[in-house]
């Protein structure tokens, strides 16, 4: 087979500890230098947080997998300053059609609205984004020890630490560790040492993935097809990727033969019949795959954390499994960044568990909704699926119904028990938990972003255009305000009094288009406060100075109760 992509080999370094007649102790140990892996590292370095990243491997991953990456995720890599060479090498696309039979029955639009900084959808194949994440890693360096082929081989899991067992081609050696963040991928071999579970569904049919490598006339969109004349009485999904790589799936049924199914001499034939037999193409890579919809009970066991794979699995169809993952550590790392500094309690980090199971229950409830309208097991459930799809062709309210994968959407985290007090009037898409949008602002003389001033901290928004005298009043509250918190900034839309404007930690901000104002329901005094994973934790008609205190407090989990699997550490504090 062809090759369009390289894999880069990165070098393997004796480790010092090998060395030591005692174990190292650090505060975070990775194991897997995947995308989980690897954007936890990163995120947490930005936030001043050391970690050691093992991976038994010394390359990215074989094969494209995952590639579809969602704007909630590019935001993520934006935060993270991994984003830019995603969005320059990436496929972008919001548009897709489906098809029954052999007439397409409707199309959508992912992003309608103008004014965002990322597009709704990327297709880039996952070896490339972990390549960008391994350079961006590469550039933490202070903080981030990236130790290729060393194989974890034993973890001891305590109330109050960890301890790992690490082979490498120089011998074993050791690891002591306030925290395990566990990023092995589906197979987890870390939760199997620990006899853990993942529990969940595995659905009886089989996909083909194929890449193949052509120039194509068409366009960058996602296509989907139920029981085409090409391959009649199943599905397939085209999506095209960089260097004229594109994927086909095409539904195989339970009976088929994996290891049959991936060999070229069957594969191109169906291809073949899809494309037609004058178009030319190589085969790049191949891999068949069973739907499999299942999660941990609990990501958290003692001080270890399983993010990623590791932690929730879901079927392709929908693009929540890279996605998922990216959310996940979003969540996490500014969490544990402060339970580590001693600026939160170790009871915040339970809420890890307690909001991304909602958002994994979320992902595996769409995907196998999906799975089962993509696969209809019975006669009925087809003739449903086989209705809607011909009612869908002739009447919007039926196109709802068609799922041929509910595609990737940011996890609200309504219930957390970390949100603030909500303002009536407001937009609802925008209520506490919500993550924030994006808006094109003004920096000075220069065009930005409201997301880019917004992440890694805690942030106050609020709406300037106040009176002199208001704004002195607030001057005063939230300068007492921005000396006591030191992880607080504040943002504040304008024009801005210059009572407001001598403020520490302040950058002032110009509505480019008023959208920051539109989409945020601002009025004169009103106000956001968002969490360092640029989540809305609370908002106000009008900013009490003493309303965000307590909203800060509640948002680091100060009146959780702490539960008695995660203790409080030598660096954490109760």
């Amino acid at each position: 087979m062809p090759k369009t992509y390289k894999n880069p080999v990165y070098p393997y370094r004796r480790p010092s500890e090998l060395d030591l007649s005692e174990t190292r102790h650090c505060p975070v140990v990775i194991v897997g230098a995947g995308p989980s892996g690897l954007t936890a590292a990163i995120d947490l370095a930005l936030q001043g947080i050391d970690s050691i990243v093992l991976d038994d491997n010394n390359t990215v991953s074989v094969g494209s997998r995952a590639i579809c990456f969602a704007k909630r995720t590019l935001e993520i890599m934006d935060r993270l300053g991994a984003a830019q060479p995603m969005l320059d090498k990436g496929v972008t696309w919001q548009h897709g059609r489906v098809f029954f039979q052999d007439r397409e029955v409707y199309d959508f639009n992912l992003l309608p609205e103008e004014g965002h900084r990322v597009p709704a959808f990327i297709n880039l194949q996952q070896y490339y984004l972990e390549e960008y994440l391994v350079d961006r890693a590469q550039a933490l360096d202070a903080h981030i020890d990236l130790r290729w082929l060393s194989r974890v081989t034993a973890v001891d899991s305590q109330p109050e630490h960890s301890v790992v067992t690490i082979a490498t081609r120089d011998g074993d050696y050791r690891l002591s560790c306030d925290y395990l963040l566990v990023a092995d991928g589906a197979n987890s071999k870390i939760r199997d040492m620990l006899g853990l579970e993942c529990k969940g569904q595995i659905f009886q049919d089989r996909f083909l993935i194929a890449d193949v490598v052509m120039k194509a006339d068409f366009p960058t969109e996602r296509w989907f097809w139920f029981d085409p004349p090409f391959h009649p009485g199943q599905s397939v999904l085209l999506h095209k990727q960089p260097d004229n790589v594109w994927r086909i799936d095409f539904q195989l049924g339970w009976d088929a033969d994996p290891e049959e199914e991936k060999k070229e001499e069957n594969i191109r034939p169906r291809v073949q019949a899809m494309l037609g037999e004058e178009v030319e193409f190589e085969l790049e890579w191949a891999s068949v795959y069973t739907f499999r919809c299942r999660k941990m009970d609990n990501f958290i066991h003692q001080r270890v954390f399983f993010m990623g794979d590791a932690a929730h699995q879901v079927s392709p169809f929908g693009a929540r499994g890279a996605n998922g993952g990216a959310q996940g550590i979003d969540n996490l790392a500014w969490k544990l960044a402060r339970v580590i500094k001693g600026q939160a309690p170790a009871a915040l980090l339970e809420t890890y568990d307690t909001e991304r199971q909602h958002g994994a229950e979320e992902n595996i409830l769409n995907s196998t909704r999906a799975t089962d309208f993509i696969t209809p097991k019975s006669r009925v459930s087809r003739l449903f699926r086989d209705t809607t799809l011909e009612l869908a062709e002739q009447y919007p309210f039926a196109r709802s119904l068609v799922n041929s994968g509910r595609l990737s959407k940011p996890c609200r985290y309504e219930d957390s028990p970390l949100n603030g007090p909500d303002a009536e009037g407001m937009p609802a898409e925008l209520r506490p938990g919500s993550p924030a949008k994006d808006a094109p602002i003004r920096l000075g003389d220069q065009r930005a972003w409201l997301l880019n001033q917004i992440g890694n901290r805690f942030v106050l928004l609020i709406d300037g255009r106040l009176g002199t005298a208001t704004a002195e009043d607030l001057k005063h509250r939230l300068d007492e305000l921005l000396q006591a918190r030191p992880d607080l900034d504040l943002l504040v839309l304008g024009p801005a009094s210059h009572a407001l404007a001598s403020l520490p930690r302040i950058t002032l901000i110009e509505d480019a288009e008023g959208l920051v104002a539109e989409r945020y329901g601002l009025t004169p005094g009103a106000g956001y406060l968002f969490r360092p994973d640029q989540h809305v934790t609370a908002r106000w008609g009008e900013v009490s100075v003493e309303a965000v205190g307590t909203a800060l407090d509640r948002a680091l989990g100060i009146h959780l109760t702490p539960h008695s699997r995660i203790q409080g550490g030598r660096h954490a504090t109760a």
